[in-house]
């Protein structure tokens, strides 16, 4: 396999595609968000946060305006206390909260829903958001004016059409079109610099089933896509805002790929040409958490992210516990995966800044390149299950390589004739 660096040629900026879910605590403890910092996080969105239903606690609106009936314009209506404690511990990390307006998904819905249901009155509920977002932004009841642009509406409200299914949204398509109108257009007039959009889409799984043999399709999957061209055109008709889409997928790279380039085309199409995109839930062949293969997938997902459309990414997600999404850390000791070394490799390329033009010659491995000043670092990752032969060209002096595999962290090792299965490699150069 041969790669070739042009670092002469700056085709782009490093996007930020090495952003998280829901971060690592337990209680109030925020210790381990010390490992976002390290890895140079930059945003942790927040959904599902603190355990089932946010541990009536955490972030989702009826944790923080408990009684609906109350007045949103009264500070003594909002408990803030708790989700104060989160935000505070993760700007103090450096890493930015992108917000979720709405609910924790609740996986039994199908015996009881409490909370998914759409609000009573979207106006009021539009009002307690503005009121939101006014205590972190702007000091509003004893509040802060910490920088957080991104404010999303709701969370898979697609999840399913039968509504008794979801485990989101227990309403029709055309009342959550109705809730995003009335909250995005009330918050875009209070606060015109922040982003506002939505809606965290379950996905495009069903376009691959129409070219690619052996995908699956499903009623549910093709709801996934009625609901998005219904969303846009509601929102195109009645002039909505939307600064951002949302989406998520638990698939593979390349099928992620497709879909990332199928969301821009679809925006651009309705005319949302400045809509920005972001896969805010991802995480590929999540069984193989804790391998060296599932690292390397990991870190070729953000190639292959950065590689697109794409404008943002999050994994899902950054927690510590037994469920398996929780990728980065092992629950036993705390310490971190293999996986989350792909995160901070992806941040030193981030910390550089622009990407320069990276060729590869092998299908399967993924590689890219950035640079600053006459600094120059290349990522390549190799999720194959075999060691691959690995000839680097580069307009550079190549003065260090460090290898994780298998075989090890963080492997300091010579210029290599080949790269290990199931790894990444970091080559550091010298611009000549």
């Amino acid at each position: 396999m041969r790669i070739i660096v042009d670092a002469e040629k700056i085709i782009g900026k490093i996007k930020p595609m090495h952003g998280v879910g829901q971060p690592p605590f337990a209680g109030t403890n925020f210790s381990m968000f010390k490992y976002l910092k390290d890895a140079g996080i930059p945003y942790s969105r927040l959904h599902d946060v603190g355990g089932a239903y946010g541990g009536y606690r955490w972030v989702d609106i009826p944790n923080i305006f408990r009684d609906f009936d109350n007045d949103p314009t009264d500070p003594n209506s909002y408990d803030f206390e708790f989700t104060d404690l989160l935000i505070k511990a993760l700007f103090e990390n450096e890493v930015e909260p992108f917000f979720r307006l709405g609910v924790t998904i609740e996986n039994d819905a199908m015996i009881k829903a409490y909370r998914i249901y759409p609000p009573a009155d979207y106006k009021k509920w539009a009002v307690i958001c503005e009121h939101i977002i006014r205590h972190y932004t702007e000091g509003w009841a004893n509040g802060f004016e910490y920088d957080i642009k991104y404010w999303e509406i709701w969370n898979e409200p697609d999840n399913y059409e039968d509504i008794y299914e979801n485990q989101m949204w227990r309403g029709t398509k055309q009342q959550y079109y109705e809730l995003y109108e009335i909250a995005s257009k009330h918050l875009k007039k209070c606060f015109p610099h922040l982003k506002i959009g939505g809606y965290a889409s379950c996905g495009f799984y069903d376009i691959v089933s129409a070219f690619v043999s052996s995908a699956k399709s499903s009623p549910r999957m093709e709801y996934f896509i009625e609901f998005f061209d219904g969303f846009l055109e509601h929102v195109k008709k009645n002039d909505c805002p939307l600064d951002f889409f949302s989406w998520h997928s638990y698939d593979n790279i390349e099928n992620n790929r497709i879909y990332a380039k199928y969301a821009r085309a679809r925006l651009d199409e309705a005319g949302f040409t400045h809509t920005e995109t972001t896969c805010n839930e991802w995480n590929s062949e999540v069984e193989k958490r804790g391998t060296a293969h599932h690292a390397a997938v990991t870190c070729a997902m953000m190639i292959a992210f950065q590689q697109g459309p794409l404008d943002s990414a999050m994994f899902y997600d950054a927690r510590y516990g037994t469920g398996i999404y929780g990728s980065m850390f092992n629950p036993l000791t705390k310490e971190p995966f293999l996986t989350y070394y792909a995160f901070k490799a992806f941040d030193e390329l981030y910390q550089l800044g622009s990407e320069v033009e990276t060729t590869v010659d092998e299908s399967g491995v993924y590689a890219m390149a950035a640079r600053k000043d006459n600094q120059l670092i290349i990522l390549i990752a190799n999720p194959l299950e075999n060691e691959i032969p690995l000839d680097i060209k580069v307009n550079g002096t190549i003065r260090k390589c460090v290898l994780t595999s298998g075989r090890g962290l963080n492997m300091q090792i010579d210029k290599p004739q080949t790269i290990d299965e199931n790894s990444f490699l970091l080559v550091y150069a010298d611009i000549d």
